[in-house]
Order: structure tokens, then sequence, then C-alpha cells
């Protein structure tokens, strides 16, 4: 007998994010490949965290979160999206926005669906629809404003298209769609009735236009899934807590999905969110933006200065940058040069894109403490 991998095992091999923070790790440098967010986390959340675990919040939640956690969601999503949420039917927790999509992809997609995803794209999109053996089919973005027609999503649309991915701000290039965009999508979707998966998840770092959630659009909430999390908002990436919204119908199935993989999220840090979110106001995340705009002015002007043209995003808390003029024939090779020259890592652009395309960019990530980001300018420079 010969033992072998299952043939699942091609969709989860190591990231080449991962694979720059190992290197980062090896050569001692500073990590601006991964999203860690090793920012503070606001002491509203640490506070009333440790009250939960002393609170006795110990064992297993419903399989879609605790309610004043989702109650705590709904009145968010109120407050700041315009959108009308039952708590009690139309959203569940899991462990992160990774998790929710990943029990979407797989209560929803069928072996052989298509979606559509713009690229550069997340890669975990892409990797999570190939785990539910879905078909990921590309819209590709033209620069320099990330720009797309409704020609380009008729082009893809066949018979097996079952839905799109929307990730808004975006991870890499860190694009807001407009409304108009949105409309454009929308349009879309209702005239070939597909679902649309949101990803939501940097909705609080906006500096240029505004975030609008997709399901709040006229007559989208019933087909769109609204994946979302706290690991950005709250520098929180460990916790692992993110949630889906959509239709009662879905969410059901998600849930089931939910509780088969993860049982459900950890209990006192779910207690602790969602007494800490009371506790913040709109000031918080008025603040939030502006201070990720700061630091995004400062290390785009670095790049340019080190002859690294930034792609200046919108949202989000990453930037591309063209790297063609560096040693190397990959974008692979280009970044491990910046990590030798600089002791600073970055991602290969052609991590977020098709085969054959993104070889000229890298990704950097700036959600850094400003001295740690300061050194990396630093050492950045040293391109010139």
């Amino acid at each position: 007998m010969s033992l072998t991998l299952g043939s699942r095992n091609g969709c989860v091999m190591q990231s080449e994010i991962r694979a720059m923070s190992i290197a980062c790790a090896h050569a001692g440098g500073i990590n601006l490949s991964q999203g860690v967010c090793d920012t503070p986390v606001p002491a509203e959340i640490s506070i009333s965290t440790e009250e939960s675990l002393r609170h006795g919040y110990n064992t297993y939640t419903h399989y879609a979160g605790l309610g004043i956690l989702r109650e705590a969601i709904a009145e968010k999503q109120r407050h700041y999206n315009g959108l009308d949420v039952d708590p009690d039917s139309e959203i569940v927790v899991s462990a992160g926005a990774t998790g929710a999509m990943y029990c979407a992809f797989q209560a929803l997609l069928s072996p052989g669906d298509e979606v559509i995803v713009f690229e550069p794209f997340y890669g975990y999109h892409i990797s999570t629809l190939v785990a539910a053996e879905a078909i990921p089919v590309f819209v590709s973005l033209d620069t320099p404003g990330w720009t797309f027609t409704a020609q380009k999503l008729e082009h893809v649309v066949t018979s097996g298209t079952k839905g799109i991915i929307l990730n808004t701000p975006s991870n890499p290039s860190g694009k807001v769609f407009s409304r108009q965009e949105l409309e454009i999508i929308a349009a879309f979707a209702a005239r070939y009735d597909l679902f649309v998966f949101t990803d939501e998840i940097y909705e609080h770092f906006v500096y240029e236009g505004e975030h609008c959630s997709f399901a709040s659009l006229p007559g989208m909430k019933a087909r769109t899934i609204t994946v979302s999390g706290f690991s950005k908002t709250f520098s929180i990436t460990g916790w692992r807590l993110g949630y889906s919204i959509c239709d009662a119908r879905w969410a059901a199935a998600i849930g089931y999905f939910n509780d088969l993989v993860y049982v459900c999220a950890p209990a006192p840090l779910q207690a602790g969110v969602a007494e800490g979110m009371q506790r913040l106001d709109e000031g918080y995340y008025r603040t939030l933006s502006e201070v990720y705009k700061e630091k995004r002015d400062r290390f785009c002007g670095v790049l340019a200065e080190a002859g690294l043209a930034p792609f200046v995003p919108q949202g989000a808390y990453y930037v591309l940058a063209e790297v063609g003029h560096l040693p190397g024939e990959t974008a692979s090779e280009r970044a491990r040069f910046i990590l030798d020259t600089t002791g600073v890592a970055c991602v290969p652009g052609s991590a977020f894109y098709g085969t054959g395309r993104g070889e000229n960019l890298v990704r950097f990530c700036y959600a850094k403490e400003d001295a740690v980001l300061d050194e990396a300018c630093r050492r950045l420079c040293r391109l010139r």
C-alpha cells in the first residue's frame, strides 16, 4: 500500500503571506507581510474581557454565538451600516471572518459552482472556495484606480455561476468600492440570481470615499452574506471572532456548519467584545480611521522616496507597490531582495493574482505601532 495525501491538500498549502512571515522571523526582520495588526487593544475591550473571565463564561455557547454579542452586532449594523438585522435568526458568530466565510461557502455552494472574484484578491478567499470544491473565476481590476466595467462581469458569467465575492475595503489593493460600482454589481447579481459574499472586515478603515455595506442596497439583503469581524477593528486577530449576516434561510445552514467545524467561538472573548462594544462610541471608530490615514500617508511617502511607487489605498491597511525595477525575475525574488537588503518583509504580488500576474508588485501592511513603522521606513530608504 502507498499512502498519499488527500486530493484537497493542494488548496491549503502554505500561503505566500505565511512563508514570508517565516522568512522574516528567520532573518530577524520587521514583518510588514502579514496583517497581524499589533497595535494596542482598546482598554474597553481588554477590561470587559477580563471581567467576562471572572464571571464564568467558560462553557459552550449557542453555535450561532452568545445572544448579547449577536444583539451588539445587530445594533452596530443598524447604527453604522443602515441594516435591520434580527439577532436571533440572521447572525452567526464564528471563528473569525475566515471561519464565517468557510461555513458560508460550505453551506451555499456545491461542487463545480463558479464564483466571480475580483483580482487582486485575498488568497484565503480562493483557498476557501477551492475547499468547497467551487471554481473561482477572475475579473481583473484595472489600474490606477482598480476599476471594472459591467462588460467585464458579463464576459465571465455562465450558467454555472452561483455567486460573486466583494471585498470592500479591499485587501490587498485598499480599494473602497463606490456606491455606483456596488449598484452595477447589484444589478448584475439580480439579473443572474447570484449570491453576493462580502468581506467587510476593514469597514472602519476608510480614508477616501465611504463604506457602503452591500446588503443595505435596495433588494440585496436577501442574496447577500455579509462577513465581518472584530480582529482588525480591535487589534485582536488572535482571538478569532467574526460573524456572518444573512437571510434566516441561509443563516440556519451556515450555523449548522459552524457547529460542525468550530462548535462555537471562544465564550469569554465573545462576552468581552459584546460588553466592550457597548462602551465604545463613534469617536473610537472615527479616530481609528484618522490614525491609520496618518500611517498610510507617512508610509506611502517613504515608499515613493525609496523608488517603490505605491498605489495609495483608499481603505484597509495594506499598500501595493511597484517593484519591477528591482533585481529578480519574479515577485517572490524581488520580495526576498527587499528582505535581504532592508530586513523588511513584504508579500509577493503574485500571491494576489492568477498564474503569471502580479510579478511587478509587492504588498506591505502598515498596521504597526509607530516606532516599528518608523524603523521599517528608515530601513526601506536603503533601496534609494
